[in-house]
């Protein structure tokens, strides 16, 4: 039971941890800048982009793309601008935390 108990608290510290860093690398990215958790700045926030493609197939491979290269059109009139300082395996981070949001 003791050995369960310390799993789970420990599995938990990682969790949050990673969390943590993906909201760390998020600023470091500056995406932070046109984008919050839980409300629209200048793109939508990432509690949306989690609820619009929620159970989409293809949706993380998707949106890696969109923060790489950018888009339009999705969520209004303000493009999404090309992101050359995040590497793919960065976005791919990013996009999984940003589909964690609810």
């Amino acid at each position: 039971m003791k050995r369960s108990l310390l799993l789970c608290v420990l599995m938990s510290a990682f969790a949050s941890t990673g969390a943590y860093a993906q909201a760390d690398l998020a600023k470091a990215k500056n995406c932070m800048a046109c984008h919050a958790v839980g409300n629209k700045l200048v793109g939508p926030s990432y509690k949306d982009v989690a609820a619009k493609y929620e159970g989409q197939k293809g949706a993380e491979d998707k949106l890696v793309q969109k923060v790489m290269k950018g888009g339009a059109g999705v969520w209004g009139p303000v493009p999404m601008p090309a992101n050359p300082q995040v590497s793919e395996a960065e976005a791919r981070s990013l996009v999984k935390w940003v589909l964690s949001q609810k």
